[in-house]
C-alpha cells in the first residue's frame, strides 16, 4: 500500500500537472470505484483545481466550490498520467481524470476491489477521512509519545495505527524500527527515554530521507513505479539478505497477508521472534536465538 512518502510523491508530480487546470471529465471503468452517491461525481467536471493534500494514505484533489475528490489506492491501486483522453483497457483501469494536458489514470491490480473514490462538499466532510493520527513532522517527542502510550500495544502495531500516526503502514514501519535498533514487539509502555528518543528521530529521518527521494524521483517523471520494496531499504522485502549494519540474515514475522522483517542482532539483542504459524508447528522447538535457526536449517 502506498505509504506517506509515496503519496507525497504522488502529490509532488500531480502538482505541476493538475493545479490551476480544469477536470474536463471523470471516466468510470469500475462499478465498485465510487462509494458516494452525492455530490453525483458530475458535479467535479468542468471544475479547476484549486490544492491537493495528503488525508493519511489518502490523495485529496480540492476543486472549485470547495468539492473534493478523495483518492484511497489501498494495497494494489496505482496513478498513471497518460495522453489526454487515453482509452481505458480492461478489468484493471478504473477510471480516468480527463485535463486539457493528460489524463490521470487509476489502476488496480486483483480482483479485490479495495481501491475506492469519494465526491466530498466541504471541508467537514474531508475531515471525516482524517483518522486522528499526528503528522510526525509537527509534532514533537512529547506529543509523539504521549499518543503511542495512550493504549499499550506493540511498536510495530503503533507505528502502523492510522489512530495514532499518519500515513505510515508496513514498509517504512520496518525501515523505522530497524534505524531505531528497537524490537517490532516491543510495548509501547515498557519503552525507556532514550528509546523514545531514538524511535522519534528514526521515524522522522526515515521518513524524511524517502520523501526527499521519491520527491527528486518525481520531478524527473511522473511516478510509475510505486513499490514497498524499494532499493536501498535496510530491511523491509529484504529477507534472507545481509543486514547493512551488522551483516546478519534478516528475519521476517509472516501473519495474514503481512509480514515484518527485522534483525535480531541489531533490533532484538540476537533472540528470533515466534512467526505465529511455525512456532505452532514447531512448539517447543522453536529456536529461540540466530545459533539455533541455522542448527534447525541443517537438519
Amino acid at each position: 500500500m502506498p505509504e506517506l512518502p509515496d503519496i507525497v510523491a504522488y502529490i509532488s508530480a500531480l502538482d505541476s500537472r493538475i493545479v490551476g487546470q480544469p477536470l474536463e471529465q471523470v471516466r468510470l471503468n469500475s462499478a465498485f470505484l465510487l462509494r458516494t452517491a452525492l455530490p453525483p461525481i458530475a458535479s467535479a467536471e468542468g471544475r479547476i483545481v484549486k490544492e491537493l493534500r495528503r488525508v493519511g494514505k489518502r490523495i485529496a484533489i480540492g476543486l472549485e466550490n470547495d468539492l473534493w475528490l478523495v483518492l484511497h489506492l489501498m494495497i494494489a491501486g496505482r496513478l498513471h498520467w497518460r495522453a489526454p483522453q487515453v482509452k481505458l483497457a480492461g478489468r484493471r483501469s478504473l477510471a480516468a481524470f480527463d485535463f486539457p494536458n493528460g489524463s490521470l489514470v487509476l489502476t488496480e491490480a486483483g480482483t479485490q476491489h479495495r481501491a475506492s473514490l469519494h465526491v466530498l462538499s466541504g471541508e467537514e466532510s474531508l475531515r471525516s477521512f482524517d483518522a486522528g493520527g499526528i503528522d510526525i513532522f509537527s509534532s514533537d517527542l512529547d506529543s509523539f509519545r504521549a499518543k503511542l502510550t495512550a493504549e499499550n500495544h506493540t511498536l510495530k502495531r503503533a507505528l502502523t495505527d492510522p489512530r495514532l500516526l499518519s500515513g505510515i503502514g508496513n514498509a517504512y514501519s520496518d525501515e523505522i524500527l530497524h534505524a531505531a535498533q528497537l524490537s517490532p514487539i516491543t510495548l509501547t509502555q515498557k519503552l525507556e527515554p532514550l528509546q523514545w528518543e531514538r524511535l522519534f528521530a528514526a521515524t522522522r529521518h526515515t521518513l524524511r530521507f524517502w520523501i526527499d527521494q521519491l520527491r527528486t524521483e518525481a520531478k524527473a517523471a511522473f511516478p510509475e513505479k510505486v513499490t514497498a520494496f524499494r532499493k536501498g531499504m535496510a530491511v523491509h522485502g529484504r529477507y534472507g539478505e545481509p543486514c547493512p549494519r551488522c551483516g546478519d540474515k534478516i528475519l521476517r514475522i509472516r501473519y495474514a497477508d503481512k509480514e515484518t522483517n527485522y534483525c535480531a542482532r541489531c533490533q532484538t539483542g540476537g533472540k528470533v521472534l515466534a512467526d505465529r504459524s511455525l512456532s505452532r508447528l514447531l512448539g517447543s522447538d522453536w529456536p529461540r536465538t540466530m545459533d539455533e535457526l541455522e542448527a534447525l536449517k541443517r537438519r
